[in-house]
């Protein structure tokens, strides 16, 4: 059965003594970058206070928007979230959704673990707690947490869940398909270390950067089926959301080959970088797809036979993926 939904009314609010709580567990660093987000955002910020693990703060910046949105952040951080709520303004204007969350990332303090927050999202109040009790369990290693979503229109009526994970997370998985959405991923302090001395390559998100990175260096990639918030899906979505895996099969075929196989060909030489941290398997899977890249077509079906888990969740995604890897297609691909 559906969530649902809460109907957010402009209120009057004054001011709060509302502060993050210690005891509550890890400190979370919730990032939230801005771009003409007005209509949308006080809903996800009252989700952020109904939090039910009340050891957060927020850390926003504006990337250029032209409404409001900056002037609400701002009467939020003086009001009712005044004493967790942190502006950084010390860049260009618009840096673009990744460049915007990995600068943030670089301005959390101290060992603070991190959430990725969207505008216009919905969070569950229990999606923090939920996250932090998953992660708590491995301490030891980089650890990222993702979820599901409920989707719903731009009114936030609930239109679906989004697609289950069928096979388990990690690296070659994660090279061929991001399922690490970025509005539910959480990141503990070894996994903040890997992502944010690093940024994205040219066409690809934080999300999935981050996802590839802690799966790379042998990290835990614990993926929740249980809906984390309600993911609101309208016009200005920077990332939208399919259904189920036959519809993300037909949304690949329909956008075509050229902007995924740009990005996966500009994760494979971001991930040739010996600076990062990788583990054997994951470096010598890097080493071979770089080679498959530059070889003849002969040579990446080989490499697709050797290597069975570079698929995707999905059976018809996967024939997509290896049909556009196996042709060489040149957007990706220098023959």
């Amino acid at each position: 059965m559906s969530e649902r939904p809460p109907r957010w009314s402009p209120r009057t609010v004054g001011g709060t003594d509302s502060a993050p709580d210690p005891a509550a567990g890890p400190s979370v660093a919730i990032l939230l970058s801005l771009f003409n987000g007005e209509a949308f955002l006080n809903a996800q910020l009252d989700s952020l206070l109904a939090q039910t693990h009340g050891n957060w703060t927020l850390f926003w910046r504006d990337d250029g928007s032209a409404d409001a949105s900056a002037a609400i952040m701002r009467s939020f951080q003086a009001n009712r979230g005044a004493g967790r709520c942190v502006e950084i303004d010390d860049a260009p204007d618009n840096l673009g959704v990744a460049l915007s969350y990995a600068h943030l990332m670089r301005h959390v303090p101290g060992d603070m673990w991190i959430a990725f927050a969207d505008q216009d999202d919905v969070w569950f109040p229990d999606k923090l707690r939920r996250a932090v009790g998953a992660l708590a369990q491995h301490a030891d290693r980089p650890a990222l947490y993702c979820a599901r979503q409920q989707l719903t229109d731009r009114a936030l009526a609930p239109t679906g869940l989004s697609p289950d994970v069928r096979r388990p997370p990690g690296f070659a998985t994660a090279l061929t398909q991001n399922i690490a959405t970025g509005c539910t991923v959480v990141l503990n302090t070894r996994a903040r270390t890997l992502v944010a001395p690093t940024d994205a390559p040219p066409g690809v998100l934080h999300d999935w950067w981050a996802y590839l990175l802690v799966s790379a260096a042998g990290g835990v990639v614990w993926f929740d089926p249980q809906p984390a918030l309600f993911y609101r899906q309208h016009g200005g979505n920077s990332v939208g959301a399919a259904r189920g895996l036959v519809a993300r099969a037909r949304g690949a075929l329909h956008r075509g080959p050229a902007r995924f196989m740009r990005a996966f060909a500009a994760n494979i030489a971001a991930l040739s970088d010996p600076s990062l941290r990788l583990t054997d398997d994951a470096r010598a899977l890097v080493l071979a797809v770089q080679a498959g890249l530059r070889g003849s077509r002969r040579d990446r079906l080989v490499l697709l036979m050797r290597r069975r888990d570079l698929r995707r969740q999905g059976l018809a995604e996967t024939a997509v993926f290896r049909l556009w890897f196996i042709a060489g297609i040149r957007a990706g691909i220098r023959q």
